[in-house]
């Protein structure tokens, strides 16, 4: 099994490409199920979520072409997919794919929608507590779907197909809002879905579904209104900057001290993250090209951190934050009022030096003069990275175990962490 060996100590100056969003790409991938002809994808990055989707969607029957990297400035623009679901041969999505990566879970809109059955597993994914399906289920319910669970698959059945409805969340999610949001763009008539994600990449769905032919107003908005369609026409569509990538490159700056061009990244979509990462005492600055970050090494000032759907703070950038915060000048506070168990990353952040006090949903980060290096385990994709940043700032040698949660989520790190000066590399094992 790889591992990441870090020396820590240097400073950041350079140039990182933004990569294309996970987060988006995995729903956007899905949505070629909702027509029969080609969906073709640009920017879609080469992560291991991605490959196990892609192998998840042939299983239906989608027939994947993949174009490569272009070489030169533009290589962050990543692979171009281009699927075809011209007949969907087989609508089980199995429990050995599904309990892998939780977002797989989200063919079942599509499926139904199209096929008016569905077999898919209950959902697995990174263990940072119990996320129900019962929004994904209750929504697909108020567009007429028969849902039933057994042995562990959610067995779902609309013969006369989907009718659209007013769908209203009981708490935002964005896995739910993905689910419905798929499902709704071939139901018969209107559907209207309430409290809805807000976040980029829900909106990123969306506008290529309008580009497939759905009528869709309030994009962006808690609030959709989704005309359906009886069929779905191709399109063309580029997978957007991812915003977890950016807002982690930026902390690794803010934490190592330097100078860095974040290529292709937008400010506008993490402006809250961006906001408080201002206050530590780094800079943030737009370009032409991207999102300039840049930090003198003076010290890094403690901030109070609340994680919140979008527009505030990420829950997926709480780990990484929490990292920077470790070398603080003072005492910083963190809750976390997304998920449940997203502080294992806090007893390895200790194996490194880290003070760090836990109470419920909140973490109390007290700034250290240094960290030292050790031997520490990656828990999911997020804390992982976070490791990474701690690495970065710590004395002598960081070796981060199960690095393959790294590859769930960020494409070449190491390789663009160490363009820009960082002392870290991939050792295979054996």
């Amino acid at each position: 099994m790889d591992r990441i060996k870090i020396e820590g100590g240097n400073s950041l100056n350079g140039e990182i490409p933004i990569s294309g969003a996970k987060n988006a790409a995995l729903p956007l991938m899905i949505a070629s199920l909702l027509t029969a002809d080609r969906l073709t994808l640009k920017n879609v990055p080469n992560l291991a979520d991605v490959n196990l989707l892609a192998r998840i969607l042939r299983n239906h029957g989608v027939d994947l072409a993949v174009d490569g990297k272009r070489a030169g400035p533009a290589m962050h623009l990543g692979e171009t997919f281009h699927l075809t679901a011209r007949d969907i041969v087989d609508t089980t999505a199995p429990y050995e794919m599904v309990s892998r990566m939780r977002a797989s879970f989200w063919v079942l809109g599509p499926l139904i929608a199209r096929m008016g059955v569905a077999h898919v597993s209950l959902p697995g994914g990174c263990a940072i507590g119990t996320r129900p399906v019962d929004l994904h289920l209750e929504g697909l319910k108020a567009l007429g779907a028969d849902i039933d669970i057994d042995g562990g698959y959610v067995i779902a059945k609309a013969p006369k197909g989907l009718v659209g409805n007013r769908v209203t969340f009981s708490k935002v999610s964005v896995g739910a809002t993905h689910n419905v949001l798929l499902a709704a763009a071939l139901a018969k008539g209107e559907t209207l879905i309430e409290n809805a994600a807000r976040e980029p990449e829900v909106g990123d769905v969306a506008e290529c579904l309008t580009k497939m032919g759905v009528k869709i107003e309030g994009i962006g908005s808690s609030t959709l209104r989704i005309q359906g369609r009886d069929s779905l026409e191709g399109a063309v569509h580029t997978v957007l900057p991812d915003r977890i990538e950016t807002g982690t490159f930026a902390l690794a700056v803010a934490a190592c001290g330097g100078d860095v061009l974040l290529n292709g990244a937008r400010r506008s979509d993490l402006s809250a993250a961006f906001d408080i990462l201002q206050k530590t005492g780094t800079h943030v600055t737009d370009t032409n090209e991207g999102v300039r970050v840049t930090r003198n090494g003076g010290g890094i000032e403690p901030v109070t951190v609340e994680t919140q759907p979008f527009p505030g703070f990420p829950t997926d950038l709480q780990a990484q934050m929490m990292a920077l915060m470790t070398r603080a000048n003072g005492t910083s506070v963190i809750r976390e009022t997304i998920f449940e168990n997203r502080f294992m990353h806090v007893q390895e952040l200790a194996r490194l030096g880290a003070d760090i006090r836990l109470h419920g949903d909140t973490a109390t980060v007290i700034g250290v003069s240094g960290l030292r290096g050790a031997p520490v385990m990656a828990t999911d994709l997020r804390a992982s990275v976070s490791l990474v940043i701690a690495g970065l700032m710590a004395e002598g040698e960081t070796v981060i175990n199960r690095v393959y949660h790294l590859d769930r989520g960020f494409e070449r790190l190491e390789e663009k962490l160490s363009r820009c000066g960082a002392n870290i590399e991939r050792v295979s094992a054996g």
